[in-house]
């Protein structure tokens, strides 16, 4: 059942946001339960920003080379993203590794979508690299962030086949082509429904609450 309230969820991206664009446009039936509170990035000016705010949604700019150290950054992108209060926090292309203090507010509920199948692949060029591997089968990864490069749990994967005459944008277009559904499917099943994380275990609760397995419903 959809509470009457919808769940808020920050969105945080470093370029075009076309996985965000996926989160604004099923955020507007009340059914999604999801509400994006706000869309923060590394930079100014880029698209992701815009999609934010002809959508109405605040948006905010946390660029590293504005504070003294990387822990001044991470402290300050913690901040502003706790100001909206969200249940969940979603890696949209972000591009930057956040830190300590980050993990420490947001933990556990601090997803990222990357475009190949963990644990193979990962960092910024997973399709390049699932070519050059010669894999027959490449795909998107929905992950729980930890403190590792693209290690944490995972929450869900798609497959994508892998054809001879694939290139890396090809291949990268046809991911992106199932990672946005698969993104736009979990984030609202784990805000509607709740979720538990136990080790590399991530379970998305019944509709009624209850998680198979008999894992305690995760607090969201």
């Amino acid at each position: 059942m959809v509470d009457s309230q919808p769940v808020p969820v920050v969105v945080l991206v470093s370029g075009s946001g076309t996985l965000l664009q996926a989160l604004l446009d099923a955020a507007q039936d009340p059914a999604y339960g999801v509400r994006i509170a706000a869309v923060g990035a590394d930079r100014p000016n880029i698209e992701g920003l815009a999609r934010a705010e002809r959508a109405g949604v605040p948006t905010f700019v946390c660029r590293v080379k504005d504070y003294d150290d990387r822990a001044a950054w991470d402290a300050a992108l913690t901040e502003q993203v706790a100001a909206y209060e969200p249940a969940l926090v979603v890696s949209a292309g972000f591009l930057k590794i956040v830190g300590e203090r980050f993990l420490a507010e947001f933990g556990g509920r601090y997803l990222n979508s990357h475009n190949a199948l963990l644990p193979s692949f990962p960092g910024i060029h997973g399709p390049r690299d699932a070519l050059e591997y010669g894999v027959k089968l490449a795909g998107a990864t929905l992950f729980v962030v930890d403190a590792g490069v693209d290690t944490g749990a995972i929450v869900a994967q798609c497959a994508v086949p892998v054809e001879d005459d694939d290139t890396v944008e090809s291949l990268t277009e046809r991911i992106k082509a199932v990672e946005r559904p698969q993104l736009v499917d979990y984030v609202g099943r784990m805000a509607r429904d709740g979720f538990s994380v136990d080790g590399r275990r991530v379970r998305i609760a019944h509709p009624a609450g209850r998680v198979p397995g008999g894992a305690q419903r995760g607090r969201v």
